[in-house]
């Protein structure tokens, strides 16, 4: 049992006692190690409660609950009634032969218990490859598919795309007049037409299968298709770069052609929340709560995003998701809280829907902005990203900030090979592990299964116990919390502790029993490092 759900059953066990129901119990971690390694405010929550002085109320906490000696030293009151718990070493040492033991299991928990979860990511049209603002959701997306399925949750990473509409159109067009200039004729290129190069290599792929067969077709829908099988394969083969694939691509289209556009705009009508309007079909958000309603279906018969999307959302809890994740761009923001409040009129629990807005990306290269732009083709591809910097890198650097935070991705700093570069410090910690461990085995010294950890005892070698047996904890959090960020910030800081550990303590040492405790501990941060490389997509090498 982890240490935080045995204290968090200890004062579940006092609340019981007085009767008291939904009440939060929070833990954190002090900031002072002389605060302890967990402390609790219960007592200052209950204070209004059980019409007492908080610390009267701390005191009694501490004096009723039986505690385990070998997992808890001692309880301790601070300030107006914190509840302070100091963890014994016993539970400590106990804590890192279960690393030992479980090793690439350990962090992975069943919390979710096989719960049917769908995570939504990329969606984007198969108009022109992914960049580097396609990346970062990219990796957000799959890296909180990872911790998820870390925590027993059952995922599907899906991508839902549109091949029609007006940017497949002149996706079909832009491919259509390259085509033409392949064949000799003289064209004026629109500015608004797509101009990257993919552009013209899907018109020559045609030529040479066709020749100019099409030469005074013009139909697009050949060119457009083919565009569509070009870019998609594409898509695909820079997902794969990125260590992941997606299980579903779910096509708008169909949504159309099984009715499930119309049975929405039926149900809809018959909550009187459509009306026909300036030629326009709304949406009445406004007897929702909403200052204005919003057009669904354009005059022009083109729906808006928010009327597919609803569909789209429907047939997720009709395939039986019980949790929803879409992760999406900050331009999505205005439009998604409509798609809630449809859905939640139609009789769908939409707490059962997580909406995750991550913000954009901007490329920094000696200290300047590089300019994107998807039609003028002045952007940057992720492929283009990855073979600058790395698939590692590119992975951790999308991940460094939260996703509410705009990301500056320093180029500068993630060609760098030092300790500098977050990545690398990283990744040089377990290298560096493993180049012990490889020197111990040339010494004819191997770990043995149950090493005397209880020698471990200098700050430098607890703190980093303490620290490496936190990972299940920080993967739930970042899980449930949908803040993959986290997971960095720990593998970053396990490798400070490490490096400051391996700076004070020799691990091969002339006492066999303190070389084993040793030897167990890195064993053990090696096993965390890679558990945490492994749940944001990167590797653990072995050498640097």
């Amino acid at each position: 049992m982890r240490i935080e759900t045995y204290v968090e059953n200890l004062l579940q066990i006092y609340l019981e006692e007085k009767s008291l129901k939904n009440v939060k119990i929070n833990l954190d971690k002090p900031k002072h190690k002389n605060f302890g390694d967990l402390s609790t405010n219960i007592a200052l929550q209950l204070a209004s409660h059980l019409k007492l002085n908080p610390r009267q109320i701390a005191e009694e906490i501490k004096n009723k609950i039986k505690f385990d000696k070998n997992i808890i030293e001692k309880i301790e009151i601070a300030g107006p009634g914190f509840i302070n718990f100091y963890i014994s070493n016993t539970s400590y040492y106990s804590s890192l032969i279960q690393i030992l033991t479980e090793k690439e299991e350990f962090g992975k928990s069943n919390i979710g218990k096989n719960l049917k979860t769908q995570v939504e990511f990329i969606s984007a049209n198969p108009t022109g490859p992914l960049t580097i603002g396609h990346g970062r959701q990219a990796v957000l997306g799959d890296t909180i598919a990872r911790l998820y399925e870390a925590c027993g949750y059952d995922v599907t990473r899906e991508y839902y795309f549109n091949n029609a509409g007006r940017q497949m159109r002149i996706l079909g067009e832009s491919v259509r007049l390259r085509y033409l200039e392949l064949i000799g004729e003289k064209i004026e290129f629109p500015e608004d037409y797509y101009q990257g190069t993919y552009i013209t290599d899907v018109a020559r792929v045609i030529y040479e299968e066709v020749g100019d067969k099409f030469k005074n077709d013009t139909d697009i829908t050949f060119f457009k298709d083919k565009a569509e099988e070009s870019v998609f394969a594409e898509i695909k083969k820079t997902i794969a770069r990125l260590k992941f694939k997606m299980d579903v691509f779910y096509n708008e289209k169909s949504l159309y052609d099984e009715g499930k556009i119309n049975e929405v705009l039926e149900l809809l009508k018959k909550k009187s929340l459509i009306i026909e309007k300036d030629g326009a079909t709304w949406f009445q958000t406004s007897k929702l709560g909403k200052e204005q309603d919003r057009v669904i279906i354009k005059g022009t018969g083109e729906p808006t995003y928010r009327l597919p999307d609803i569909a789209y959302h429907r047939e997720k809890f009709k395939r039986g998701f019980e949790l929803i994740i879409d992760i999406f761009g900050a331009d999505h923001i205005a439009t998604y809280p409509d798609v809630i409040l449809a859905l939640k009129e139609m009789g769908y629990d939409t707490d059962k829907v997580k909406v995750l807005i991550h913000q954009f990306v901007t490329l920094m290269e000696n200290g300047k902005k590089v300019k994107m732009s998807t039609r003028k083709a002045n952007f940057v591809t992720l492929d283009e990203l990855m073979d600058e910097v790395g698939e590692d890198v590119t992975r951790f650097f999308f991940l460094m900030r939260h996703m509410n935070s705009h990301l500056n991705f320093d180029m500068n700093l993630a060609k760098t090979q030092s300790e500098e570069n977050p990545v690398y410090y990283v990744q040089y910690a377990h290298a560096r592990i493993c180049s012990i461990i490889k020197v111990g085995n040339e010494q004819g010294i191997t770990l043995q299964k149950n090493p005397p950890v209880d020698l471990l005892k200098t700050e430098e070698e607890t703190d980093l116990i303490k620290h490496l047996i936190e990972l299940p904890e920080i993967i739930k959090d970042s899980a449930l919390n949908n803040e993959p960020h986290r997971i960095i910030k720990y593998l970053i800081d396990t490798a400070t502790l490490f490096h400051k550990f391996y700076t004070e303590c020799r691990v091969i040492v002339d006492d066999k029993d303190l070389t084993q405790a040793r030897l167990g501990l890195c064993e053990a941060t090696k096993t965390v490092i890679a558990n945490g490389c492994n749940l944001i997509g990167i590797s653990a090498p072995q050498r640097m």
